[in-house]
């Protein structure tokens, strides 16, 4: 038999921990604090995006054009005006979502505007750093993003900040480029440290060992720069970085643009910006001292790395624990790090490597994305999300390092998941497009990891594809690319705001997000694959030990029901609906009979025999 279980959040917390929920929610420091990092749900969002509660800092205290100012709320690539005084102001938006942590864009003080004459764009996504010790002054001050954390942790809502070890923004120039528009890579064996600008030129940099010897007396050989370009830094800007260690050629790699292959996608500029040399002690004491300081001063909760594989391994071994150790220092015992290490392939090892040889103590789950991206378009059967946690053995740790691993669906780099079914079905009704994000964001709130939404997504934001194509206002946007999308599961545009907690998506993740709070199986549970295969069609698993209290999960991602019999643990004899359709009892001991329509999903209780 099967039972349409009411869903709502409140109901299923009831039915399992009534005492619980009668209780106000303990948002004391040491509680919150005490919180291990599969505990949370983060919200991922662009300051410049979000909301605008402060319209005189949206030109940064700059005059003249967007292109002195960074400012044009009508162009995708420019500042829109979006604050930190905007987002504190939207707290409670946030909070009933059923956030924990937020995690935001660098908000660190950015160049305003980068970029080749007629290419040029702005620093609002926070990566064209100037300054490390301060806040944007397009976003506020270093008193409003303090205002923001204590706001934040009053709530019960961690903050966790965006940074970035492996580049700067765009100073440095190379005097044999000047005049072209793209400066080649030039290879260490071509270049080495020890001639000036090539094999054939005048001895240099004596004594020096190579960046493989990474002491500070080796690195105190390392004098002159210009072994592969001669860099240059423009007139009226030669102090324009802080720390003010940061103005010295001598700490980049000065080897010019990175194709992202083998040895550039280490040593070269992305996009010329300016590449750290990461393997001098200098520069890792350096980054050591900047953001150990951002925990001392404001009691933050975490980081998330921005282009870690682009940073060698060694940098990592010092800087995490380093992080780890300050923030224990002040009151913070579980310090959530997490790198990006982008892959758009379901790959677990690629990313394994970097918690195992990088010591990070967690990447951004890109194999999950891939895994649910391929599913949901049609590309893989439910087999792959076995691959997903087959592949949880292979992190530093484990499974329980795979518990603390962040989930998502899309972000502002790849796009995100509406606009990726669209394109898989363009011809889909708005009932299907629905059910299909619905269906993904059952996935990421009941699978193991850390489940982060991508701001807009809860609103059914779909964009038009990577980049800037992904980066929506949530308030009312002048973006004509925006307010022409058509968004899922509502017919508003982002020509007017978008905080509707009636919006479907935002129901389904705060219901769900209450399910995931009051169940501790769905947070450090270990998976068990139930029933998984070579096409479109049922996934099931369970969460938690085999001991009649399991949570079983079981999605269809095709567009036909499905019906059939799936294992179960022996103790498990009837169901508790949390969500979706679930059946009321097992059909016989260690089986239990699921039947779910096109895109269907229950999430189920399991109680034992007496």
């Amino acid at each position: 038999m099967v039972r349409h279980w009411m869903t709502l959040a409140g109901l299923a917390a009831l039915a399992v921990s009534a005492p619980a929920a009668a209780q106000a929610p303990d948002y004391s420091e040491a509680t919150v604090r005490s919180r291990a990092p599969q505990d949370e749900i983060i919200y991922f969002v662009l300051p410049d995006r979000f909301a605008n509660g402060d319209p005189s800092n949206d030109r940064g205290g700059l005059k003249g054009d967007r292109l002195k100012t960074g400012f044009d709320p009508a162009h995708k690539g420019f500042f829109h005006g979006g604050d930190l005084k905007g987002l504190t102001q939207k707290l409670d938006y946030i909070q009933r979502l059923g956030v924990t942590a937020i995690w935001f864009a660098p908000i660190f003080q950015n160049k305003p505007v980068q970029g080749e004459p007629g290419q040029e764009s702005a620093g609002y996504h926070g990566y064209w750093v100037t300054d490390f010790t301060r806040v944007d002054s397009h976003f506020g001050t270093n008193d409003e993003f303090r205002a923001f954390v204590d706001a934040a942790h009053a709530r019960g809502i961690k903050v966790y900040m965006d940074i970035i070890t492996n580049h700067t923004a765009d100073v440095i120039y190379f005097r044999e480029c000047v005049g072209q528009p793209v400066c080649a890579y030039r290879s260490k064996a071509d270049y080495p440290y020890w001639t000036k600008g090539g094999l054939n030129g005048e001895r240099i940099n004596g004594g020096f060992e190579g960046d493989q010897v990474r002491t500070a007396e080796n690195f105190a050989r390392l004098t002159d720069p210009s072994y592969a370009y001669t860099p240059q830094l423009p007139r009226g800007e030669e102090q324009i970085k802080l720390p003010a260690w940061l103005n010295d050629p001598i700490h980049y790699h000065n080897r010019g643009n990175t194709s992202f292959y083998g040895e550039d996608s280490r040593y070269g500029d992305f996009v010329g910006l300016d590449d750290l040399m990461t393997e001098s002690p200098r520069v890792v004491d350096g980054f050591i001292e900047i953001y150990a300081s951002w925990i001392d001063r404001f009691g933050i909760d975490g980081f998330r790395i921005d282009t870690a594989r682009h940073v060698n391994p060694e940098f990592w071994a010092r800087f995490a624990p380093a992080m780890l150790e300050r923030a224990r220092a002040k009151g913070i015992p579980h310090f959530h790090i997490f790198g990006e290490v982008a892959n758009d392939a379901m790959d677990p090892g690629y990313l394994a490597q970097h918690t195992r040889r990088d010591k990070l103590p967690a990447v951004l789950d890109f194999a999950f994305q891939a895994a649910v991206r391929d599913m949901l378009t049609g590309k893989a059967g439910t087999d792959l999300f076995a691959g997903l946690i087959a592949g949880d053995v292979l992190y530093e740790g484990g499974d329980a390092t795979a518990l603390t691993l962040p989930t998502f669906l899309g972000n502002h780099d790849m796009g995100r998941l509406g606009h990726m079914l669209d394109k898989a079905y363009p011809q889909a009704s708005e009932e299907e497009r629905l059910a299909r994000m619905k269906l993904a964001h059952v996935l990421m709130m009941t699978a193991r990891g850390v489940p982060t939404i991508y701001y807009g997504d809860e609103q059914g934001f779909t964009g038009d594809g990577n980049d800037q194509d992904a980066r929506e206002d949530m308030f009312a946007s002048r973006v004509a690319s925006y307010n022409d999308n058509r968004l899922v599961g509502s017919a508003a545009t982002t020509a007017a705001e978008n905080f509707d907690p009636a919006h479907p998506l935002y129901a389904l993740i705060a219901e769900l997000a209450a399910i995931r709070k009051a169940h501790p199986r769905l947070r450090d549970g270990r998976t068990v694959l139930r029933h998984y295969g070579p096409k479109p069609g049922l996934l099931a698993f369970t969460r938690g030990a085999d001991d009649g209290e399991e949570i079983l999960v079981a999605v269809n991602t095709s567009d036909q029901p499905v019906s059939m019999n799936v294992e179960i643990g022996y103790r498990s004899r009837a169901f508790i609906g949390l969500a979706g359709n679930c059946p009321t009892s097992a059909s016989a001991p260690g089986s239990v009979a699921i039947r779910l329509a096109p895109f269907g999903y229950a999430v189920c209780r399991a109680t034992p025999i007496d």
